[in-house]
């Protein structure tokens, strides 16, 4: 199937998904969250794929935390901020075309079913290195204690991480 965007990043950008929805995923690669599920959960304060909504299956906005007009903390499941600004992302060189948004955008269309050689492997490693904040958490947290870093529980979830535990 082939995917055309025209979003307030990206216009005309095509491409297209050879896996089914998914589907196809790398061996090493099994994330915890589905995109819908992230978005229902609370991410990226509701606004990070918000002019998105023609390139993704409606489904996944149908529960999603949305914020339309500004980044909301009160979107994001525990109601904190824990991201840095896209210009960060960017001074630090954490995006990688042809998704300018970054690892979440990466994700939602690898999930879609786009493969690229290369930035797959690329973003699937920075996703694995993301783990360490799941033993951090492990090693500092009571049990089902959400309230104990919450900062690191919500990135966590930004990376398909089952931040409850």
């Amino acid at each position: 199937m082939k995917i055309t965007v025209n979003d307030k990043m990206q216009k005309n950008y095509d491409y297209e998904t050879v896996c089914e929805m998914g589907q196809g995923f790398a061996d090493d690669f099994k994330p915890d969250l589905t995109p819908k599920e992230m978005l229902a959960m609370g991410v990226f304060e509701g606004h990070y794929i918000s002019d998105c909504k023609s390139e993704f299956p409606k489904d996944w906005f149908m529960n999603a935390k949305i914020s339309e007009q500004k980044p909301d903390v009160n979107c994001n499941y525990f109601k904190i901020k824990s991201r840095q600004s896209l210009q960060e992302w960017q001074r630090k060189g954490w995006i990688y075309q042809p998704d300018p948004r970054g690892w979440f955008q990466w994700y939602c269309r690898y999930y879609m079913g786009r493969r690229i050689s290369g930035l797959d492997d690329l973003q699937i490693k920075r996703w694995k290195a993301f783990k360490r904040h799941l033993a951090q958490v492990e090693q500092n947290c009571m049990p089902f204690d959400l309230d104990c870093r919450k900062r690191q529980r919500q990135a966590l979830l930004q990376w398909a991480y089952n931040p409850f535990f």
